[in-house]
Parts: structure tokens; sequence; C-alpha cells
């Protein structure tokens, strides 16, 4: 699973989640994510690299820790990208 971050206009950026099992339920992922850092964010469809969740800011360390607590990925398969 990769977690990277992507700048954006200023001090915006965005925060892309790429890697994720196909069996998940990306849209209850993106539900759950959004409802606990509080911001928004999307699921897009890349021709390349599947299915993508986005979201608003810097959430790098924020989504790492999210994923390993709800068991959808183990800690040593998160590979964090970025500054």
């Amino acid at each position: 699973v990769h977690v990277r971050i992507q700048q954006r206009n200023g001090r915006k950026s965005l925060t892309t989640v790429q890697g994720l099992k196909k069996e998940f339920s990306y849209s209850k992922i993106l539900k759950d994510v959004k409802k606990e850092f509080c911001c928004n964010g999307t699921v897009v469809q890349d021709p390349e690299l599947g299915q993508v969740i986005q979201l608003q800011g810097d959430q790098r360390k924020n989504v790492a820790t999210f994923l390993v607590q709800a068991g959808i990925v183990k800690k040593e398969h998160i590979k964090i990208h970025g500054f």
C-alpha cells in the first residue's frame, strides 16, 4: 500500500492511497477516513493503478495509522512517500 502526497497550489496538498486489495470497499474506507480526520476525499479510477483514494491535506501519518488500527493492512506493508 502506497501513501503519497501531491502538492497542489500554494500550501494545499493531496494525499493519495493506492494498492489496497480489490475486495475492500473503497467507498466505505473513504467514508470512515473522512469522518475520522475531518477532511474531504474521493475515489478516483486510474487506468494503470486501479482505484486510488484521494484526500484533502497532508494525511499521510493519519491514514497509515488508521489502516493499521482498522486491520486493513499490516504496518510493514505500508510505504509512505513524500518529503
